[in-house]
């Protein structure tokens, strides 16, 4: 099993590293001081896990894990506070621990990991499991890496989103982003803020300034700034509904 050690101090990661030397099934261990730094180590290093950290300074674990790129690594929090481990759980973590823990708890969470990537391999199930929404911890940007270069899009800057292939396109005003997920995955991790209004695109509700009908029921959602994005008739009443 390969770790990722995320976590702003130092020597919060050191004694981690200490608790993982020498134990069964870990085959590499590396580390990352904060999100942007985790997400270039995940690319290269391809962890099965995370031990992550949930308050750093700019992003939340929490954010961090709803922006980790498919497939994602399996997560474990490692925090000194109890108060995040609602959304914790609803963001399907595989444990979660309290600073400073002890031995023998990192071992059964350990336990848990190698029980979770078993079944994992043996029902070849999705890498990433569906994350529910966190009304009580919305996000509030997303990290897009590409060529080597990590960006952060605030969530209030992207006006709609379409797919592409394996990726969705973050259409914002200073550019269009391209992220390695799913639209229906996205949009669970966005939460109301944002309807789908076709098969290949969703907007964000706050974007849109007209509504215009076209032929057998389809139309166009007229943003700021210009963009116009296709509706389909077979969301249609969502769109209306929701505005």
């Amino acid at each position: 099993m390969r770790l990722l050690i995320v976590d702003d101090e130092a020597p919060a990661r050191a004694r981690l590293r200490r608790l993982l030397d020498g134990r069964d099934g870990i085959a590499a261990v590396e580390e990352a001081a904060d999100g942007i730094e985790a997400l270039a180590r995940i690319e290269t290093f391809r962890p099965d896990a995370l031990l992550l950290d949930i308050e750093m300074p700019e992003l939340s674990g929490i954010e961090l894990a709803a922006s980790l790129p498919e497939p994602a690594p399996l997560v474990v929090f490692v925090t000194a506070w109890d108060r995040y481990a609602l959304q914790a759980f609803d963001a399907r973590a595989i444990d979660y621990l309290l600073k400073p823990c002890d031995g023998p708890r990192l071992e059964r969470a350990l336990a848990r990991l190698r029980e979770r990537l078993r079944e994992r391999t043996a029902a070849r199930l999705p890498a990433t499991p569906p994350a529910a929404a966190l009304p009580a911890l919305p996000l509030r940007q997303l990290l897009v890496t590409e060529r080597g270069v990590t960006r952060v899009v605030p969530i209030a800057d992207i006006g709609w989103i379409e797919t592409a292939d394996n990726y969705v396109v973050l259409h914002t005003a200073g550019g269009s982003p391209l992220l390695r997920q799913t639209l229906a995955g996205l949009l669970e991790r966005l939460g109301p803020g944002f309807v789908r209004c076709h098969r290949r695109a969703a907007v964000q509700l706050s974007w849109i300034e007209r509504v215009v009908a076209l032929d057998k029921g389809d139309g166009e959602l007229l943003l700021r700034g210009g963009a116009r994005v296709p509706y389909s008739r077979q969301y249609r009443a969502q769109v209306l509904e929701r505005l």
